[in-house]
């Protein structure tokens, strides 16, 4: 776990029940913050935040479904009334449903888009006006090197975090006039639930040959201590973009 101090803040981790998300969590707590932990699955963050909180620390499980507007901003209100406030976002909730775009199931193309565009819009928007009334905060949104170059069968997975790290960098630009920073951290391959939801075979098995070639991939932690790491800059710091990949990855 990092070295960083973030004690006295407060952390709230979307996608919080597993993978990056669960990790950022357990980081930020080890580091000092008090964690609010959303997810649709609340038994897994419940399970989190006992963990936390039976090894001192201080969490609260809050059941969330970030493409639901109203969700989200329950989220943002719930932590600050049971936390006493809200410092860090981080804003990794995300779903990667990959496959040609001819046939494809467009339900699948509007699950992407409403977590991973418009779940993370909603819990900005609920944040920001928080943030500024506590003097200021940081959004860290989590994007991907998808949202850096494109491939064959991830078209609209590479759309929404393209669009991802092009909002950061917009709202990173308004966000400085109230003393919030924003940061994209986009990580190469990590060992996660991600491709789970994946049902294609194709897909299954073009991942498992890259994995091959890549040999030892990421893990979870690798990018939670890249989030606490950035979080606990000072304020006059602003570390605005991040990619992580691993170390064999093309």
């Amino acid at each position: 776990m990092s070295s960083t101090d973030l004690s006295g803040r407060v952390v709230a981790v979307t996608g919080a029940s597993s993978g990056i998300g669960e990790a950022t969590a357990l980081a930020a707590a080890a580091a000092g913050a008090s964690v609010s932990l959303a997810a649709r699955r609340l038994d897994r963050i419940q399970g989190i935040a006992e963990r936390i909180n039976a090894d001192g620390g201080r969490a609260v499980a809050i059941e969330t479904d970030v493409a639901d507007e109203a969700s989200a901003n329950a989220f943002v209100t719930n932590t600050r009334e049971v936390l006493g406030g809200l410092d860090v976002l981080v804003n990794n909730a995300g779903v990667m449903l990959l496959g040609a775009v001819t046939g494809a199931n467009t339900d699948e193309w509007r699950q992407m888009i409403n977590v991973n565009c418009l779940g993370l819009l909603y819990c900005c928007h609920a944040a920001l006006p928080v943030m500024g009334e506590g003097g200021g905060g940081h959004i860290i949104n989590v994007a991907s090197v998808a949202g850096r170059r494109a491939s064959l069968g991830s078209a609209v997975y590479n759309m929404t975090k393209y669009g991802v790290v092009g909002f950061s960098e917009g709202l990173r630009q308004e966000a400085l006039h109230a003393g919030v920073r924003v940061t994209v951290v986009e990580p190469g391959w990590v060992e996660t639930e991600l491709l789970d939801h994946n049902t294609n075979e194709f897909v299954q098995q073009s991942a498992a040959k890259l994995k091959e070639k890549v040999g030892k991939v990421l893990e979870s932690v690798d990018i939670a201590n890249a989030i606490v790491y950035i979080a606990g800059q000072p304020d006059h710091v602003n570390i605005s973009e991040v990619m992580v990949v691993p170390t064999r990855q093309s």
